[in-house]
C-alpha cells in the first residue's frame, strides 16, 4: 500500500506565480542563483539559495545561511507572498515541454513507507548533501522544495486527475525556458478520498529524483520522532511533501560520458582494446537506437558501437544498464575510470543538452564522448525492486520540478 495525504499548502498569489517558481536548488551554484534571481525579490531561490542574500563568498553552510533562510521562508508567509490553504488538499502539478505532457499528485508521504522499503530509492545520496538538507528542511520547519515519486500508472487515478485538469488552474505560467507549469487545486473531500484509497492499492512509490531531499526529511522525522516517542505515527514530522507522477508520463534523457584522456593508450590501441568487447562502425547519427549501443565521438566522427553478445550479463538488473556496460568493458578495464563518483578525468552531460555538446567538449580537447542510450522507467523500477543501486549518472529527468509553488509547512 502506498499512503497519501492531503495537506495545507502553502502558495503564490496568483499573479505573483511566475516570480515565484524556481529552479530547484540542486540544478544551479550560487553564482548562477545570485544571477536568475537579481532584481526577483520574490523567486523562491531566496529560500533554497539564502546565500544569495549575503556577501560574495560565503560558505553556503554558514549559520547564517541557514538562518536568512527561515528569514526569507517567514517573510514570504508575513508579507503574503505565501498563503496558507484553509484546509486539507491535493494537488495537481502538470507540466508542458515542448510535446511532453506529465500530471502528478502533490500530496504527503509517509516516512515509515520508506523505512520499511515501500518508497524505494535507486541511487546512494552523500552524507554532506543529507545534513545541509535536513538543516534546512529542521531550521525552516519545512519541506521547502517536493521530492519527485513515481508509481506504476493506475487507470483510475488517472481518470480522476484527468477530469480534474478539465478545470480552471490556479497557476498557469511558463517559465523562461520555455516549460509551462500549471497546478490544480482538489479541495473536494470525496475526490480526495477516493485517491487516497486508490493509492492505497499501489504497491510502492520510487524516488525519481530527490534522493537527498528525501533523506533529510526521513531524518528529520527519525529525530523528531525520537523526542516524541509517544506519537500515535500520524504526527507531522511522520510525513513529507512530494509530487508522485505515473511511470507512463515521465521522460528519462540520457545521461552521457566525457573522458579527459585515453589512459596512455595511442588512438589505435584504444580502439582495438574497444574492439574486443564491441562491434565499431560509422555511426548513421549520434544518438543510439536501442539499449546496449552506444555514440562514440572520437577523432572528430561519431561511431557506434555495440557490445557484443556475452559482455554482460543480461538477466541482472544492474549489470544489464547500459552505464554498467560501458563502465564494466570499457570505462574502467580500457580507460581506467575505476570510480565515476571521484575520478576528476570523467564529466558527465545531461542528453537535454543535446549531441553538440558532446562534439563540443572532445573539439575544445577531451579524448572522447559517449553518448548514452536513455535509462528506462522500467529498468529503474526493476532495479529498486531488487534492492539494488543503480551506477552513479545513470538517469536525467527533465522537466525539473519548479520550487516555491507549493510549499508545506510543518504543524507543530
Amino acid at each position: 500500500m502506498s499512503q497519501i495525504k492531503p495537506f495545507r499548502a502553502y502558495r503564490p498569489k496568483a499573479e505573483l506565480a511566475g516570480q515565484v517558481a524556481s529552479v530547484p536548488y540542486d540544478v544551479i551554484n550560487t553564482k548562477e542563483a545570485r544571477a536568475l534571481a537579481v532584481g526577483n525579490p520574490f523567486s523562491f531561490l531566496h529560500v533554497g539559495r539564502p546565500e544569495i542574500d549575503l556577501p560574495e563568498g560565503i560558505d553556503e553552510h554558514a549559520d547564517s545561511v541557514y538562518a536568512k533562510g527561515v528569514e526569507n521562508l517567514k517573510k514570504f508567509i508575513a508579507e503574503g507572498t505565501l498563503y496558507n490553504d484553509d484546509k486539507p488538499c491535493l494537488y495537481i502539478y502538470q507540466q508542458k515541454m515542448g510535446d511532453h505532457v506529465q500530471a502528478g499528485l502533490v500530496c504527503l508521504c509517509s516516512v515509515k513507507e520508506y523505512e520499511d522499503n515501500l518508497i524505494k530509492k535507486h541511487e546512494y545520496t552523500r552524507r554532506d548533501k543529507e545534513d545541509d538538507r535536513t538543516r534546512h528542511i529542521t531550521e525552516q520547519n519545512a519541506n521547502a522544495e517536493p521530492v519527485f515519486l513515481t508509481y506504476r500508472a493506475v487507470p483510475y487515478i488517472d481518470h480522476v486527475v484527468d477530469t480534474v485538469r478539465k478545470g480552471k488552474p490556479d497557476y498557469d505560467v511558463v517559465t523562461p525556458d520555455g516549460i509551462g507549469h500549471t497546478v490544480w487545486t482538489i479541495r473536494d473531500e470525496v475526490m480526495i478520498g477516493e485517491l487516497v484509497a486508490f493509492f492505497n492499492g499501489v504497491p510502492a512509490l520510487y524516488i525519481a529524483d530527490g534522493h537527498h531531499r528525501t533523506a533529510a526529511a526521513i531524518r528529520y522525522g527519525q529525530g523528531r520522532r525520537a523526542q516524541q516517542p509517544e506519537g500515535n505515527g500520524d504526527e507531522p514530522f511522520e510525513s513529507f511533501m512530494a509530487v508522485v507522477f505515473p511511470h507512463n508520463q515521465l521522460k528519462i534523457f540520457d545521461y552521457n560520458r566525457v573522458v579527459k584522456d585515453l589512459n596512455g593508450l595511442t588512438p589505435d590501441q584504444f580502439l582495438a582494446k574497444v574492439a574486443e568487447k564491441f562491434e565499431i562502425a560509422p555511426a548513421p547519427q549520434p544518438q543510439p537506437e536501442k539499449t546496449a549501443d552506444f555514440g562514440m565521438f572520437f577523432q572528430g566522427k561519431w561511431h557506434r558501437l555495440t557490445a557484443k553478445t556475452g559482455s554482460f550479463p543480461s538477466s541482472d538488473p544492474v549489470k544489464s544498464l547500459d552505464v554498467s556496460i560501458l563502465q564494466d568493458n570499457l570505462l574502467d578495464p580500457i580507460l581506467g575510470i575505476k570510480d565515476p563518483r571521484t575520478d576528476t578525468r570523467i564529466d558527465f552531460v545531461g542528453g537535454i543538452r543535446g549531441m553538440s555538446e558532446l562534439e563540443k567538449r572532445v573539439n575544445e580537447g577531451a579524448a572522447v564522448a559517449f553518448a548514452m542510450f536513455p535509462t528506462s522507467l522500467v529498468q529503474l523500477m526493476a532495479v529498486s525492486d531488487a534492492d539494488q543501486i543503480m551506477p552513479p549518472k545513470s538517469t536525467w529527468f527533465e522537466p525539473k520540478l519548479r520550487s516555491g509553488l507549493l510549499v508545506r509547512v510543518y504543524e507543530g
